[in-house]
């Protein structure tokens, strides 16, 4: 047998090998501590980050203000931008909250003035424009805190900060205008630093030295001028507050003269350099480099009309001195580097816009020249290429490629100075300026700012001091008639939808009137004044004059002309107008009153003859519509039938007066007035009629024959609802229109035995019928009838209740008897019941006021 094997001993290994898969994670140490810990979230009621918020006003993205405000000073610049554009939407979504927190969130804000992002910055503008500045316009306290930081911003050493700082200012300047007189000083030495160091900006940052020189153009706009001769102030004590409130400006801006000066150096200068890159601008932005000069030329526009108004204000000899001499230097500036430079033409071919542009700025050199050139003369060859940029401009020579509004904007500027430079320019020229200035005056629309600018410089060529200018040159009386004859045209032009204009216009005829320009006037003058006041001209789609709906203030300043206007061009046809407009129903009753006092006035002055003013007054009386139902109406006619009567008992001997009216009120009464005009045209004649009457036997006939209708409409006429309030208002009503005929009774006997007669006639003519007709005739007849006797019957009791009335009408109680026995012989007649009722009472009624006449 084979020996078997002894088994194999196993090898002792001290450290054994592990082979790792490459990649893989080790396990950890057998003995590693474990440091996991496990827990489970605790949640707390009212601790949640909503939970927080309530109650508060948040975003759309869930921010209280508070944080939107912590954001926007984050270091990163998206979260700034965000945080500012979260701040718009949330003032937006909650305006409560701007105001409640204006002031911490612009002290946070405001900072981000000098951000060194761009579109930061520019949210940050956007945020005030839209949102902080329009709902806080009158919180001054606002400017206290935001312009420490601007000034720092102006400083910053980014130049683009800094043209923000000045884009942003200018926003301040524009909803917080006292904002510039407050730092003047601090601003204007600012924008002369940032002129000065133009030379880092005009190639890369046009635009954005556009927006700086803008804001100059406006603060500089905010200095003191004198008053703006467009507007033209209508009132002498506004006018003196007006200039006192100029004075204290001028002394308040007054130190900082100095600074301008130096501005306008600076602008100048920049000026010059400008120009030579507009001409060759290849690769630049050649519209915001015309811009930047336009801003310029403003800019420096205004600093000149400052310097030259305070010059005016300036009290001591020393000031004057001192101030003509900075004066002198800055003409002497503008003369060699800036007014040398006119016209401004590229010598290329032009767009359309580019001509336009060029038109602009030569008219503000223009512009510049003339405020200069009004107290410095400046060399010949230099006046003579303005002016005739100025003739050609007034007649649209130069202009058929510019716009219309463009075109009148420029004139707006220069069509002020005419009057001057007519008195500095030869002979020639003058003609010539105002033959131009006529082209623009006919040219420009009624309704526009021009039209207005228009107006004011007529009167500066021709009354600019109260006195007419040029008596006695023919040449320049032939303008100023034609200027003249355009004013009435273009008040019926203007309507009533320009109040402001047309007030301007009748001032100027005022003034004109008072020294007497409107003798010789055209055919077509006084047509159109007429047709100015008539409101009855137009027929079917064509309106009346525009006098009745305009203002009262316009009113009267129309009615005070035409005071002046009928002292020259006196004609019955412009009182016929008068009298149209006086019965127009829309017009209001005390300019009715007026235009009755100014006519007036003209005829004692001598300027209306008499047979025409008593035409028109008897005319208004008798033509006048009292409308039924409508009382205020009445009580108008009342008034100015009173008027009428004081005015005629002003005209001297009332027998005379009444003399040359007599046959007027006779053929008024022939053609039966109604009621308050048949009561006016009798107070008018016992106004001027005395105790015995003066009257002839024809216009007593005539009376006697109106009368009896006359006072039977009284009780027909009288409103129902007067009859049923009270008898009281009943029994006054009758009296207003009773009191007439009752003086005319007490003037004469005849009349009233006329009148009782006819009364007592008729009373008999309608029983005689009655009693004669059948029960089956006519029952509307005999109610007619009835009703007519019934009229008489209280008309007999009217007279029998007035005292006076009483004693006058004794004297003919057969002639009521005879009635009453009419009445009484109806009640036995085969009336219906209601009328034998009727009649009844009646009877009682008269026979108990005859019994109370004395024979």
């Amino acid at each position: 047998m084979a020996r078997s094997k002894a088994p194999a001993k196993k090898q002792q290994i001290d450290f054994k090998k592990i082979k790792r898969k490459l990649g893989r994670k080790l396990p950890p140490p057998k003995n590693a501590t474990n440091t996991e810990i496990k827990f489970k979230a605790i949640i707390l009621r009212e601790q949640s980050a909503v939970a927080e918020k309530t109650g508060f006003a948040t975003s759309k993205k869930n921010l209280t203000l508070k944080e939107l405000l912590g954001k926007s000073v984050h270091h990163n610049a998206n979260l700034r931008k965000d945080a500012l554009l979260g701040i718009k939407e949330f003032f937006k979504s909650h305006p409560a909250e701007l105001q409640s927190h204006k002031y911490d969130s612009i002290k946070t804000l405001i900072l981000r003035i000098s951000d060194g992002d761009d579109e930061v910055r520019k949210a940050f503008y956007k945020l005030f424009q839209t949102r902080i500045f329009p709902a806080c316009k009158e919180d001054n306290l606002m400017v206290s805190l935001l312009m420490p930081s601007i000034f720092l911003a102006m400083a910053n050493t980014s130049i683009d900060v800094r043209l923000m700082s000045f884009y942003f200012l200018h926003l301040v300047v524009e909803y917080f205008p006292p904002t510039f007189s407050l730092y003047a000083e601090k601003i204007l030495e600012n924008y002369k630093d940032l002129i000065i160091q133009r030379n880092h900006l005009y190639v890369q940052d046009q635009s954005n030295l556009k927006a700086a020189l803008s804001g100059l153009t406006h603060c500089l706009s905010l200095l003191p001028r004198q008053r703006d001769e467009n507007k033209g102030l209508l009132q002498n004590e506004t006018l003196l507050a007006f200039e006192q409130d100029t004075a204290k400006e001028f002394v308040r801006f007054a130190h900082f003269s100095g600074r301008l000066k130096e501005i306008v150096g600076a602008l100048i200068n920049c000026f010059q350099e400008f120009i030579p890159l507009i001409h060759a601008s290849r690769g630049l932005d050649a519209r915001s480099l015309i811009d930047c000069v336009h801003h310029m030329l403003r800019s420096i526009c205004y600093a000149i009309k400052f310097s030259i108004r305070s010059h005016t204000q300036r009290q001591t000899a020393f000031e004057e001195v001192a101030l003509l001499k900075l004066d002198q230097d800055i003409v002497s500036l503008l003369s060699k580097k800036l007014l040398s430079s006119f016209p401004l033409n590229p010598g290329n071919n032009l767009s359309k816009r580019n001509d336009e542009s060029y038109f602009i700025l030569n008219g503000l050199l223009t512009e510049i020249f003339l405020e200069v050139n009004e107290w410095s003369h400046l060399p010949c060859d230099l006046s003579y290429r303005f002016l005739e940029f100025i003739e050609n401009t007034l007649i649209g020579k130069i202009t058929r490629s510019i716009s219309k509004p463009i075109h009148e904007k420029t004139l707006l500027a220069l069509v002020p100075f005419v009057p001057k430079l007519t008195l500095r320019v030869e002979r020639d020229r003058r003609d010539n300026l105002m033959q131009a200035f006529t082209i623009t005056l006919s040219d420009c629309k009624p309704e526009s700012p021009l039209k207005l600018a228009c107006i004011s410089t007529v009167r500066d060529l021709i009354i600019p001091n109260g006195d007419i200018l040029y008596p006695n040159d023919p040449t320049v009386s032939n303008y100023q008639r034609a200027w003249v004859n355009q004013l009435p045209t273009l008040l019926n032009q203007l309507g009533d939808k320009y109040p402001v204009s047309t007030q301007v216009v009748l001032q100027l005829l005022l003034d004109l009137g008072k020294v007497g320009c409107l003798k010789n006037t055209s055919p077509t003058f006084e047509e159109d004044i007429r047709n100015f006041f008539n409101p009855y001209q137009g027929e079917g789609d064509v309106p009346g004059g525009p006098f009745a709906s305009l203002p009262k203030e316009v009113q009267d300043l129309a009615l005070s002309f035409l005071y002046y206007f009928i002292k020259d061009n006196f004609s019955s046809p412009m009182l016929r107008a008068m009298v149209s407009c006086c019965l127009y129903q829309q017009l209001e009753p005390d300019v009715s009153y007026r235009i009755v006092e100014v006519l007036h006035s003209a005829y004692r002055y001598g300027y209306i003859p008499i047979t025409d003013h008593l035409s028109f007054l008897i005319t208004l009386i008798a033509r006048f519509r009292v409308v039924p139902g409508e009382p205020a109406r009445r009580e108008t006619f009342k008034a100015l039938t009173n008027l009428v009567c004081s005015r005629l008992s002003e005209m001297g001997d009332s027998s005379l007066v009444l003399q040359t009216l007599e046959k007027a009120f006779v053929e008024q009464i022939i053609l039966k007035p109604a009621l308050d005009n048949g009561c006016g045209i009798l107070r008018m004649i016992c106004e001027l009629d005395s105790k015995h009457t003066r009257l002839s036997e024809s216009s007593v006939t005539t009376l006697s024959e109106f009368l009896p209708g006359y006072l039977i409409d009284i009780v027909n006429c009288i409103p129902e609802e007067d009859k049923e309030k009270s008898s009281y208002i009943y029994i006054q009503t009758c009296l207003y229109y009773l009191v007439p005929c009752f003086f005319l009774f007490d003037r004469s006997s005849k009349l009233t035995q006329e009148v009782l007669k006819r009364l007592r006639f008729m009373v008999s003519e309608n029983t005689k019928a009655m009693l004669e007709s059948s029960p089956q005739q006519d029952r509307g007849s005999s109610r007619n009838s009835l009703n007519l006797i019934q009229c008489i019957v209280s008309v007999v009791l009217l007279m029998h209740n007035d005292v006076k009335a009483r004693k006058i009408i004794s004297s003919f109680k057969s002639e009521i008897d005879l009635i009453l026995h009419n009445v009484i012989s109806l009640q036995s007649s085969s009336l219906t019941v209601e009328g034998k009722h009727m009649m009844k009472i009646a009877g009682e009624r008269l026979r108990i006021a005859s019994n109370s006449l004395v024979s």
